[in-house]
């Protein structure tokens, strides 16, 4: 058979479009979303968001090219599966988020593997008694006041994450207290804790936390790279340019895409 210029022209533009889509997926990344919430007694709050955070991020998978599971059973966190994945996004997640030493030293090794975390909203409530996680993460959950607006602060508006949001912009959400803080944590968004109401109501002393409080913060812990924020509460904001873009901008910065 003798080929000519056009088919052999051809047959290349063939084998590139045949081996394009194949690479193209090979190379695609893929996270994985946990959102376990569990306690003993099945008493544990249970945010009704989970669906709609969940939505939003597969969305984001789908417009800026990564690969998404979502899984609220512990038994996903073994050395062999994790190695596929190239950030855990606790979304809303809260209380226990492992069954067994087994999964929590699953997930550690994945951290000091160089794998990286993203944190949503009440994934600051997750694994209260394991310190470790609370310094992956970098805090804890501690309360709350009741909903309330408030103005949130652009601490570092050159981080990529919050790059491009208004210096400040007023919300409205769960203004998270959060306690024993990474001193290695980068904060990119505050809020003036004076000025949110209901104080007294919470059994903390609300003056012995910094001020401006943390919302939003990044670092480097234990060779792993971490992004955490702290809004998210409400299901509607999934859909919000702000709170959609900066998880979206999270999510990239952790995976370094």
């Amino acid at each position: 058979m003798r080929w000519t210029k056009f088919s052999l022209a051809a047959l290349l533009l063939l084998t590139i479009l045949v081996a394009f889509p194949a690479a193209s997926h090979a190379a695609q990344k893929r996270i994985l979303v946990y959102t376990r919430n569990y306690t003993p007694d099945g008493k544990g709050y249970v945010h009704e968001n989970i669906a709609t955070s969940v939505d939003a991020i597969k969305k984001m998978g789908a417009e800026k090219g990564f690969a998404v599971d979502a899984s609220d059973d512990p038994a996903v966190f073994t050395d062999a599966n994790l190695k596929q994945y190239a950030a855990l996004v606790f979304c809303n997640s809260d209380n226990g988020a492992f069954s067994t030493d087994e999964q929590r030293n699953a997930f550690k090794r994945y951290i000091e593997a160089g794998g990286a975390f993203v944190g949503i909203h009440s994934a600051a409530g997750s694994e209260r008694d394991w310190p470790y996680y609370h310094q992956v993460l970098g805090g804890i959950f501690v309360a709350h006041p009741k909903m309330q607006p408030f103005v949130v602060q652009v601490v570092d508006p050159k981080f990529p994450v919050v790059k491009g949001l208004p210096a400040s912009f007023d919300w409205r959400d769960e203004c998270y207290f959060l306690g024993n803080l990474n001193p290695d944590i980068h904060v990119v968004l505050a809020t003036d804790r004076t000025k949110l109401i209901g104080l007294d109501a919470l059994k903390i002393d609300a003056s012995t936390f910094q001020n401006p409080m943390p919302l939003a913060w990044y670092h480097n812990f234990d060779g792993g790279r971490e992004f955490y924020l702290a809004l998210g509460h409400n299901r509607e904001d999934y859909a919000n340019p702000i709170l959609y873009g900066t998880i979206e901008k999270g999510i990239l910065w952790a995976i370094k895409k």
